[in-house]
């Protein structure tokens, strides 16, 4: 994990989509991050030692009988198709995501430490700062599941090490999809509220202004109750 000091940033940007409207200031706590996001062989063993695809309560963790998904079980063991081990897990849903970070003693991030993340107090464009995108820096545009293996593009780093937040795969966060300005205390962090949750970052299947720090997925589908085919996670946990 990468650590990621606390710190003040506009959040949102007048120039965008309109869900990223209002850029408004916005305060987080210093946060650890996965340096890259969850991959298929890691959420494999998750469902082993878990023996099911769903939690105590019933809720839905993993979309095993879609076509689009990269694991299945063989023999009685959950394991990714050859050749996907590392790239990041989809089908994943929102459920999912959320008992594997908590499996592992962290949680989702917030979309305001998502972006935070991303943008860094600078207010960066992109992860990797103001050059548009390129191949090198983002995996997006070529298509339906054409990801690469984690960490393949470390040219789109963040300064701090923080790789993939631009494309691959988008990312769950914690949060509701609620309009700014966002606040912690209303409602939009509510783990038990059924609702769609925002997702960050761009896919391998969307186009170049799905990679900037600001976007929130609006075009994407994003129930919680589902996985889906371009949405992966990876966690976070308090430094303080």
């Amino acid at each position: 994990m990468v650590r990621i000091p606390g710190g003040s940033f506009v959040m949102g940007s007048d120039r965008g989509l309109a869900d990223e409207r209002p850029a408004h200031s916005v305060m987080v706590k210093s946060f650890w991050i996965d340096r890259r996001a969850v991959t298929h062989s890691e959420f494999a063993a998750f469902l082993q030692r878990l023996g099911g695809t769903s939690n105590a309560r019933g809720q839905h963790l993993f979309d095993w009988d879609d076509g689009d998904a990269r694991l299945r079980r063989v023999n009685g063991a959950w394991r990714a198709d050859p050749g996907f081990e590392r790239h990041p897990v989809n089908e994943a849903s929102w459920y999912g995501a959320r008992d594997y970070c908590a499996a592992r003693g962290s949680r989702l991030p917030t979309e305001a430490e998502r972006e935070f993340a991303s943008r860094g107090p600078q207010g960066r464009t992109y992860p990797w700062g103001e050059a548009p995108p390129d191949p090198t820096r983002a995996r997006y545009g070529v298509g339906w599941i054409r990801t690469v293996p984690v960490g393949s593009l470390p040219a789109g780093a963040t300064p701090e090490g923080v790789l993939d937040l631009a494309g691959n795969v988008h990312e769950w966060t914690s949060s509701i999809a609620l309009p700014y300005p966002y606040r912690a205390d209303d409602g939009r962090e509510d783990p038990d509220r059924l609702a769609d949750r925002v997702v960050r970052g761009g896919a391998a299947d969307t186009g170049p202004e799905t990679l900037r720090s600001a976007w929130r997925g609006a075009s994407v589908s994003r129930s919680a109750r589902a996985g889906h085919h371009n949405i992966g996670f990876r966690c976070v946990k308090d430094a303080e």
